[in-house]
């Protein structure tokens, strides 16, 4: 049988199409939308072979229209928790030997599959379930999940390839081996990508998987499932169950097989999955790897010389893209007094064009927030902003439950750093704006670090390179990302390796050779091929 080292094709970003009004990709994913909208799906657990119906059921509805019901989905009980770990462990032994280019093959096939015949229920599925519009859609559930999938192949051959020197009369080498155990994914509603990517990095390095998604993504993760199995996912690799996450957590926990978690979501939830960890570290057969991805308080700050509308532009999408969902969303904003009442009166001017409503109609911006919990949330800060003698609500403040959950995009100015808002993480279209005197440029810096716990995403906008270096350096451990005249979203796979640290998370950079190292263990192998048979050294004589 022939054997070579083989060249995986070569990754490239899957380009963004555009859906422009006329266009064949508007028609055919409004088809699908309408499609999946008028019917129901019944969503399983996925245990190896075997599609799970335990008859104790949720239903799913849109978030822009919470009284319909698009399908309904089966919750675990303990023991099919428990059998997800067996099975996974089952299947271990064939995958974690399979020959690297057949595990690389599935995940390439799947890629084209979205690339393909899968990227409109890709699409659909996602603008029912988590309320994007087609663009947010589209860059997410199509390009960012076939980039993972694409660039991770790329960096799975390089980490093969990082060989060690070998000297004379000894050849040493390196195989990355997966951990020995399986490993939990647990993924957020707001990016059908890391949905996707979360388990299927793990496993792309032969480990194998179970995987908790999001209550309120349930079903792209479906479509997701389905691409896996028709690009040959083998049976019990990523096992998929839903239900309690407290008694799904604690059951994988449990087992002295646990090898490692791959998570995204809030910081408090990853800080309870460490300390559980921690506490069951005696019963585990290896350390766990732990990687997360959490939290954020992105910041924009616009220096003096900057120009405003690009200030406000940023503002603008970076605050309101997916209702501000997004961890990078800009959620605090510092500009100078000089240039303040410029920047606000242009994004006031976006808010007021906005069209807000169902993403099937593909004029509106915005869409609903997830669900009732974040809308309440949302509308309590506003209420108090609005009540409150420190904070002003310049531009947007109403919101309305009745149908969906909307949440008008909402600019607060406090002329107070320290405000509530300007401190939590709210998660949803609302940012808050504090004005400094021009002068206190360097103390404003100073401010922006020390205001908040995280480090995720931050932007700085300016046209003087000298203050541009003086905030990069200032600002190097407020945000992993960090962005130059530009907005603190939108990274891209294989451009902008993506993650925080302090209270944002682990910081191994999801699309990146990075990320995928935590997957594996090394094992080096030293061979000597003429072996001494004396003892003594030159300096014993």
């Amino acid at each position: 049988m022939g054997k070579g080292f083989f060249q995986v094709p070569v990754a490239v970003n899957e380009p963004v199409r555009s859906y422009a009004p006329g266009s064949p990709e508007r028609e055919s994913v409004l088809k699908q939308y309408k499609e999946f909208y008028n019917s129901t799906v019944d969503v399983p657990l996925y245990i190896g072979s075997e599609e799970i119906r335990t008859g104790n059921t949720r239903t799913m509805s849109p978030p822009h229209d919470h009284k319909h019901v698009v399908g309904t989905y089966h919750l675990a009980e303990k023991n099919h928790v428990e059998k997800a770990i067996s099975t996974a462990l089952e299947a271990r032994e064939k995958w974690a030997n399979l020959s690297w280019e057949q595990r690389a093959a599935i995940f390439l096939k799947a890629a084209d599959l979205i690339a393909g015949p899968y990227r409109d229920k890709m699409n659909a599925s996602t603008m029912i379930a988590q309320s994007k519009n087609i663009h947010q859609a589209e860059i997410d559930a199509a390009c960012e999940i076939i980039d993972f999938l694409r660039f991770n192949v790329e960096y799975m051959t390089q980490i093969y390839s990082d060989q060690p020197v070998s000297d004379d009369g000894i050849w040493n080498r390196v195989e990355y081996r997966p951990l020995e155990g399986f490993v939990y994914a647990i993924t957020p509603f707001n990016f059908t990508a890391i949905a996707g990517n979360l388990p299927t990095s793990a496993a792309m390095m032969g480990n194998v998987v179970v995987w908790k998604p999001s209550d309120h993504q349930i079903f792209s993760a479906k479509v997701i499932v389905d691409v896996l199995k028709e690009a040959g996912l083998p049976d019990g690799v990523i096992n998929v169950v839903y239900g309690d996450p407290v008694m799904i957590t604690d059951t994988l926990l449990d087992s002295p097989d646990f090898a490692g978690i791959h998570f995204t979501g809030s910081t408090e939830v990853f800080k309870g999955l460490w300390k559980k960890i921690g506490n069951n570290i005696d019963r585990y057969k290896t350390y766990p790897r732990i990687v997360g991805e959490t939290g954020g308080k992105d910041f924009i700050i616009a220096h003096p010389s900057s120009n405003a509308k690009q200030v406000a532009t940023a503002i603008t999408r970076g605050a309101f893209e997916f209702q501000g969902q997004k961890c990078s969303a800009a959620s605090r904003v510092y500009l100078p007094k000089s240039l303040a009442q410029e920047v606000l009166d242009f994004v006031k001017k976006d808010i007021e064009s906005f069209k807000m409503g169902s993403p099937e109609n593909m004029e509106n911006f915005i869409t609903a927030v997830i669900h009732e919990g974040s809308f309440d949330k949302l509308a309590g800060f506003i209420d108090r902003a609005k009540a409150d003698k420190e904070a002003e609500v310049f531009a947007g403040g109403n919101y309305d439950k009745s149908k969906g959950y909307f949440v008008q995009p909402t600019v607060i100015v406090t002329t107070d750093p320290q405000y509530v808002t300007m401190t939590t993480e709210l998660f949803g279209p609302v940012v808050t704006v504090y004005v400094y005197e021009d002068q206190k440029w360097s103390e404003t810096l100073k401010l922006v670090d020390n205001t908040s716990e995280y480090g995720l995403t931050g932007a700085v906008f300016s046209a003087d390179r000298y203050t541009i270096e003086e905030a990069t350096k200032a600002l190097q451990n407020s945000a992993g990302n960090f962005y130059i005249n530009d907005k603190p979203t939108g990274a891209v796979v294989g451009q902008q390796p993506f993650g925080g640290a302090r209270a944002s998370g682990t910081n191994d950079k999801a699309g990146s050779m990075q990320n995928l190292l935590r997957w594996v263990s090394p094992r080096l192998i030293k061979e000597t091929f003429v072996s001494p048979t004396d003892y003594r050294y030159p300096f014993l004589g």
